[in-house]
C-alpha cells in the first residue's frame, strides 16, 4: 500500500517521538512491537507513514532536514531511535499568530523558543504546499492556546482538502460550526486535544468510572502535573489555559456518575520544573464514600515520558483519518475522536470508544 503522507505543525517533542516511532517500528515484527495499541489499521503498518512536509517557527528549526530538526533545541525528549536517515524535507517558516508565548523570550535558548526571523506564509502559500506535497492528513502539535493559529491551520486544510488530526486543547472537532465546515467539504477531522496512551487523563478516567462501576461515591479529586518541556513552560501564562483546563476536566466530569461541583474538582497543568525536562508527573487524589458511608480516599503517582506517550495515539489517530479518506467519509470521526481525544463532540467512556473505534476500523 502506499505511504500516508503527513504536514506537521510544530517540530517539537510530540513530532519527535512520532518521527522517531515510524522509523523505530520498521525493524519490528507484531509479536514484537510492544507500545502499540494497532500493529495494522486498514492494511497500514506503523511505518506506512511519510512526512512529507513540516512547518515550525523557531530559527534552529527551520531549513533543517525535519528528521535532523527533531533533535533540536528546545526538544528535549527521549531518544529512542537515533539511526534515522534524511528526509528530503526541509522545515518550512510556520504563520506565528498566537501560537507563541511572549514570556518565554524571558527563558534561555535551551529551553524555549527563538523565533525565526522571516517572513511568515499566507494562507494560500501553505495550501499550495499541502497540495504540491500530496499531503493526506495534517497534524497540529501547536503550543497550548494557540486559538487563533489552530483556527487558520484548519482552514488551511479544509482549503487544501486534507484530514485534519487536532491534538491540541482548542475546540475545532468539538465546535459545531467547525465540525459543520468539514462535514459539508467531505473531510476528516479527528479531535480534540490527544489523549496520552497511558497519562494522566486516561488514567484518571478509569478510575472515576471504576468508583461509579463499584459503587462508591465520589466527593472530590484533584489531578496536579508538573513537567520540563516547552509545553509546560508555556502553560505558566495562565491566559492560555482556560481550554486545556475545560478539555481535562470534562474528560473526567463525564464519567463520572455524578457532576461534582467546580469547588469540588481541580485538573489542570500546576507548575514548570525545567529538570524533569519531558518526564511529566502527575499526582491524583480521590476522596469518596463506600458502603455505610464510610469515608476512603486514594493518592497516586504517575510519570511518564509525556511525547512518546502521546506518539502511539497519534499513529493511530493518522491511520483513522487515512481510512476515511480511503472510505470517502468526511466530517467528525466520532469513534475515534472520542478514544484518542479529551475533549471529543461527544463523550462515551473507554470502553464504548475502544468498542466504536474497533468497529470503524472493521469498517462497520
Amino acid at each position: 500500500m502506499s505511504n500516508i503522507k503527513v504536514t506537521i505543525i510544530g517540530i517539537g517533542n510530540c513530532a519527535s517521538s512520532l518521527i522517531q516511532g515510524i522509523h523505530y517500528y520498521r525493524s519490528k515484527v507484531p509479536d514484537d512491537a510492544i507500545g502499540l495499541m494497532h500493529w495494522e489499521i486498514g492494511g497500514y503498518q506503523p511505518f506506512d507513514i511519510e512526512v512529507v512536509a513540516a512547518f515550525d517557527v523557531d530559527k534552529r528549526k527551520i531549513g533543517l532536514d525535519v528528521n535532523e530538526a527533531i533533535f533540536s533545541k528546545p526538544n528535549c525528549t527521549t531518544v529512542f531511535c537515533e539511526d534515522i536517515p534524511q528526509s528530503g524535507v526541509k522545515v518550512q517558516m510556520g504563520k506565528i499568530l498566537d501560537g507563541f508565548s511572549e514570556h518565554m523570550k524571558d527563558y534561555a535558548d535551551k529551553y524555549t523558543f527563538v523565533i525565526a526571523d522571516e517572513p511568515e506564509p499566507t494562507e494560500e502559500e501553505i495550501v499550495k504546499v499541502l497540495k504540491d506535497s500530496g499531503t493526506e492528513v495534517l497534524m497540529n502539535y501547536l503550543p497550548v492556546g494557540s486559538e487563533e493559529a489552530t483556527r487558520f491551520y484548519a482552514d488551511c486544510a479544509l482549503e487544501a482538502g486534507v484530514a485534519f488530526v487536532n491534538n491540541i486543547p482548542v475546540f475545532i472537532a468539538s465546535d459545531p460550526v467547525w465540525a459543520k465546515r468539514f462535514e459539508e467539504k467531505n473531510i476528516p477531522i479527528i479531535g480534540d486535544d490527544i489523549k496520552a496512551q497511558l497519562g494522566a487523563t486516561i488514567t484518571h478516567r478509569t478510575l472515576t468510572d471504576l468508583f461509579k462501576k463499584r459503587g462508591v461515591k465520589l466527593e472530590r479529586t484533584y489531578q496536579l502535573n508538573t513537567g520540563g518541556n516547552t509545553d509546560f513552560l508555556n502553560m505558566l501564562n495562565r491566559v492560555r489555559l482556560d481550554s486545556k483546563k475545560e478539555s481535562k476536566t470534562e474528560a473526567v466530569q463525564a464519567v463520572a456518575a455524578q457532576r461534582l461541583e467546580n469547588e469540588n474538582i481541580h485538573i489542570g497543568p500546576s507548575d514548570y520544573v525545567a529538570w524533569q525536562k519531558d518526564n511529566k508527573v502527575c499526582f491524583i487524589r480521590m476522596e469518596g464514600k463506600l458502603f455505610g458511608d464510610v469515608p476512603m480516599n486514594l493518592e497516586m503517582r504517575l510519570s511518564v515520558e509525556d511525547s512518546p506517550n502521546s506518539a502511539g495515539v497519534a499513529i493511530d489517530s493518522i491511520r483513522c483519518a487515512k481510512l476515511a479518506l480511503d472510505r470517502k467519509q468526511g466530517g467528525v470521526l466520532i469513534a475515534p475522536a472520542a478514544y484518542f481525544c479529551k475533549h471529543p463532540p461527544k463523550q462515551f467512556t473507554d470502553d464504548e470508544a475502544y468498542t466504536m473505534t474497533e468497529a470503524f476500523i472493521q469498517g462497520k
